[in-house]
């Protein structure tokens, strides 16, 4: 019986022993430690490494990429593809997806970052943003286009959130949490869109203080432009004061961090008096028409109408408005590029050779 028991003993000491040393055999090393849990990380959320200075030219789905000659690449650091939009029931639809994997491969080879634009109508902007799951749902479709076509950024081009309907507050909403996940890990970047600032009102005042003085969009498109009337003549709708006044505006009474403001300019020209319904042209149509690269209007004839008076950019405006751009904000932007020539006469070939942008 004794013996019996010290047989009984010397089995059980040899079970503890292997399971010891099986639980000793799982960790990457030996001892007969188990290893500790790693602790999860958390990530970080801050913006990207700003450019030091922004040139950003648009570029639409409906035009082909082999209309953009390649050292238009070199003389931006971003390309906004446009546009991916909002759809009717809060989903996002991306255009032509083929031009923007060629548009993105091109830019990557010149060193450009491209960005994704995302409009939609006014109507669908304020239902899909309306509630807190509506904008989670549009947020998970942007970034999850982001990751699979390897963009740089995501440009919002809501226009406009409004003090009138409400979409100020869901629009700030839907800014901050779209931050969030662009800014993790300070991976991607976040721009908007911006009315010019001339007409103080509804659509100034949705751009709230919140996002306007933190971190929460990396920089701001101005669009001024598009100051055009069809019932008082001979009015320019993109002139030199224009952008003083927006930059004025934005950056002096609105507190606008000037690093964060991007001027834009216009490739193209709209008549002033009459219908803007195929009478606006663009820069380059304007120059086959006998129109000046040094002069900002022409006489030309589109549409319905003949021998009508156009007003553009021309070379020397976008030279001055680069200068103001560099000496008061953060960057400069075109309305499009397509819409340029790709010849000496180019108006972003103007806007570079003023910054000394080699290209």
């Amino acid at each position: 019986m004794y013996i019996k028991k010290i047989v009984i003993c010397g089995f059980m000491l040899y079970l503890l022993s292997s399971c010891s040393k099986d639980a000793g055999s799982s960790g990457s090393s030996g001892g007969g430690t188990t290893p500790p849990i790693p602790t999860p990380t958390t990530p970080t959320i801050a913006p990207p490494t700003p450019l030091a200075f922004y040139v950003v030219g648009y570029m639409p789905s409906y035009r082909s990429p082999s209309t953009l000659a390649d050292n238009k690449y070199k003389m931006c650091n971003i390309i906004n593809y446009a546009f991916a939009s909002v759809t009717s029931s809060g989903g996002l639809s991306l255009a032509v997806p083929a031009n923007l994997v060629a548009i993105q491969a091109k830019a990557k080879t010149y060193n450009c970052k491209t960005f994704i634009s995302i409009n939609g109508s006014t109507t669908d902007w304020r239902n899909m943003a309306s509630t807190a799951s509506g904008r989670t749902n549009f947020i998970i479709q942007i970034m999850n286009l982001v990751r699979t076509y390897s963009l740089d950024g995501v440009d919002i081009d809501w226009e406009f959130p409004s003090t009138s309907d409400g979409t100020d507050a869901t629009y700030t909403s839907l800014m901050k949490q779209l931050s969030d996940s662009c800014h993790t890990n300070s991976k991607y970047y976040l721009s908007t869109a911006l009315t010019s600032g001339k007409y103080v009102g509804s659509y100034t005042n949705a751009i709230k203080d919140e996002l306007l003085k933190s971190n929460y969009i990396d920089f701001y498109n101005i669009m001024a432009y598009d100051d055009f009337n069809t019932s008082v003549p001979y009015k320019q709708h993109s002139d030199y004061t224009l952008a003083q006044v927006c930059l004025n505006y934005w950056i002096n009474t609105r507190g606008l961090a000037s690093s964060k403001t991007v001027l834009g300019f216009p490739a193209y020209g709209r008549p002033s008096g009459i219908t803007q319904s195929g009478t606006i042209l663009t820069y380059s149509g304007i120059l086959s028409q006998g129109g000046s690269p040094l002069s900002d209007s022409a006489i030309v004839s589109a549409g319905a109408y003949t021998n009508y008076t156009i007003y553009y950019n021309g070379q020397p405006t976008a030279k001055k408005k680069a200068m103001l751009a560099k000496n008061s904000a953060g960057g400069i932007m075109m309305w499009e590029m397509g819409q340029d020539t790709n010849d000496a006469n180019s108006l972003m070939k103007a806007v570079c050779d003023t910054l000394g942008r080699a290209y």
